[in-house]
């Protein structure tokens, strides 16, 4: 299971976290070369969000038709095609289109990664398994920090991306070559009526209202801006960026794997994996707080926690392929990521448009106030289905705290009527009373 089903596709998901993460520390470069500013380059780093959620539906019925071996691969030589393109590219606008097709060719790694593992391990598992997966993830987001700042040293950006085509080339040689044929499911054809149902699934709907724009937030932002807060409000200098990035995508490996151990520890004691989902988006949402607040003495600090508390996220495909028939993994998982990469485009290119409300200094760096106003309003925005799920859990519990009063008063009066009677006294109490 390990070599032929989880590792090829983890692989596929690792390029994928890899090239979605890689601007961060290519935004010096970039906007060096070509000038731009922070509108263009959020656009620039968005488009991969924005066909990445184009392809989610296409690919969420092919990988329930044709399976997760042959999807991958073929999606795995369009990513190489992009990466080629992007390598050499002279102008904005050919950036922009290599990094879209770079965004179609990977948009069904993490997707067929889920689809594998959630058809060969078994249910009880997928937490854990999926909490790995995401941990090789956060292993891909880790390389495009401080391992690509000493590429840099020997190789300039478009070389790089030379070799990353060639590593997408070899991973969809090694899905092809190891990755077993899935056993065959009943095929349903995809419609509006089935994209309505699942939509309208409670599980889907309950977790997607509550998880889907933490989870947009921490791609969006995490993917470009938090190295852009450390540099232009920290003022730390590219070195110590990249090594705090590294460190943040470590604390992402650490963070999925203790997701999926607490998840499963907490599903043995009855506590359900929304309920875990919800106290980490809590962690997370402080954590922008933090740095809307400007709380500048602890940037470094922050800069970790908010990658580490923004793995909780995650945990969102888990719950969605538990509650799904095996027929419809594939494309509920697309379906949830459909909605979290166009939110994810939003959150990305608005929070440069925001930035560009302020004019930046001489050095391009933007003011404090201006990632206050940004972190701000994301945090705004996430705030109320929080504290939505928080009162709808919290009137059950009440109920069922008056439930319990109620019945210990009820058993008080029940025992004092029983004692009154003569029932509950000893023996030698009841013969000596009088009638």
């Amino acid at each position: 299971m390990f070599c032929l089903v989880f590792l090829p596709f983890a692989l596929g998901h690792f390029m994928s976290s890899l090239l979605r993460n890689i601007n961060a520390i290519l935004a010096p470069q970039l906007t060096e070369a070509l000038g731009l500013n922070s509108a263009q380059l959020g656009l620039l780093t968005s488009a991969y969000f924005f066909t990445f959620a184009v392809a989610q539906l296409p690919v969420g019925m092919a990988l329930d038709r044709f399976g997760p071996r042959l999807v991958q691969c073929a999606m795995l030589w369009l990513a190489v095609l992009g990466a080629l393109v992007f390598a050499g590219s002279r102008e904005f606008i050919q950036l922009v289109v290599a990094r879209a097709i770079m965004g179609l060719g990977l948009a069904g790694c993490f997707m067929g990664a889920v689809k594998a593992v959630s058809t060969w391990i078994s249910p009880a598992k997928l937490p854990s398994v999926q909490g790995y997966l995401i941990a090789v993830g956060g292993l891909g987001a880790a390389s495009a920090t401080l391992p690509v700042r000493l590429a840099l040293h020997y190789m300039d950006w478009r070389w790089l991306f030379v070799m990353l085509a060639a590593g997408c080339a070899i991973i969809a040689l090694l899905i092809w070559l190891l990755a077993p044929t899935p056993p065959a499911t009943p095929r349903k054809p995809f419609n509006r009526r089935m994209f309505y149902d699942i939509c309208i699934h409670p599980v889907f709907r309950s977790t997607a209202a509550l998880m889907l724009l933490p989870h947009a937030v921490f791609f969006g932002v995490q993917g470009l801006w938090i190295a852009r807060w450390l540099q232009d409000v920290g003022r730390y200098s590219p070195q110590a960026i990249a090594w705090l990035l590294y460190l943040g995508m470590a604390a992402v490996v650490f963070g999925a794997i203790a997701t999926g151990m607490i998840t499963e520890w907490a599903a043995k004691r009855g506590i359900a994996p929304l309920s875990v989902a919800a106290c980490g988006t809590a962690l997370f949402i402080a954590v922008q707080l933090g740095i809307a607040l400007d709380w500048r003495p602890a940037a470094a600090q922050l800069a970790v926690l908010f990658t580490l508390t923004g793995t909780i996220t995650g945990i969102d495909y888990a719950i969605v392929a538990q509650a799904m028939p095996p027929a419809l993994t594939g494309r509920a998982s697309t379906c949830l990521n459909l909605f979290i990469f166009l939110a994810a485009f939003c959150v990305q290119a608005g929070f440069g448009l925001v930035l560009g409300q302020w004019q930046p200094d001489t050095l391009q760096h933007y003011p404090a106030i201006a990632y206050q106003a940004a972190f701000g309003a994301l945090a705004v925005l996430q705030l109320p289905a929080l504290l939505v799920f928080a009162w709808r859990h919290w009137r059950p519990l009440q109920c069922c705290a008056e439930h319990f009063r109620g019945i210990r008063y009820n058993v008080g009066l029940t025992l004092k009527d029983m004692y009154e009677t003569g029932s509950l006294r000893p023996s030698r109490q009841r013969k000596t009373r009088p009638d």
